[in-house]
């Protein structure tokens, strides 16, 4: 039996798949993989990366903390931030990872601090499942569910 899926933020729903066969999520304590009849769990997730398999195929996300709320037929991930690694562009996570490096260099305002600081950290995150996809090179399939909207 398969498990269904969803990744949402306040915006929008992000993802969802009906029929995963498994889901790694980055537990706030580390990463937790996640199959069909797993125990229900409420936890907090950290900066980290995000895959939902689905036989050979799998769909990656940098979600940017949140809760993920566990039960034996469905997995549903309430992130503060999720992007899909495949809409990653390098070019943005640089001058995103520049702009936030240079305002931690040159100081900001005590009110600005934090969010310097979240955006350095999102853009290193980023950056990292970006090359770690890169090193794997094409061998990743994408999860194409049927009538999808893109």
């Amino acid at each position: 039996m398969p498990i269904h899926v969803e990744v949402v933020t306040q915006e929008r729903k992000v993802f969802e798949e009906r029929e995963a066969d498994m889901i790694v999520v980055p537990g706030s304590e580390g990463e937790m993989g996640i199959l069909p009849h797993h125990a229900p769990v409420l936890t907090t997730m950290g900066f980290g990366e995000l895959i939902v398999r689905k036989g050979n195929a799998e769909e990656r996300f940098v979600i940017y903390g949140g809760v993920v709320d566990v039960r034996p037929d469905k997995v549903v991930v309430l992130a503060d931030l999720a992007e899909s690694s495949f809409e990653l562009d390098d070019a943005t996570i640089e001058a995103a990872r520049d702009r936030a490096s240079k305002m931690m260099r040159e100081g900001v305002p005590p009110e600005a601090n934090r969010e310097a600081t979240l955006a350095l950290r999102r853009a290193e995150m980023a950056l990292k499942v970006k090359n770690k996809l890169k090193a794997r090179g094409t061998s990743v399939l994408r999860i194409v569910s049927e009538g999808a909207d893109d």
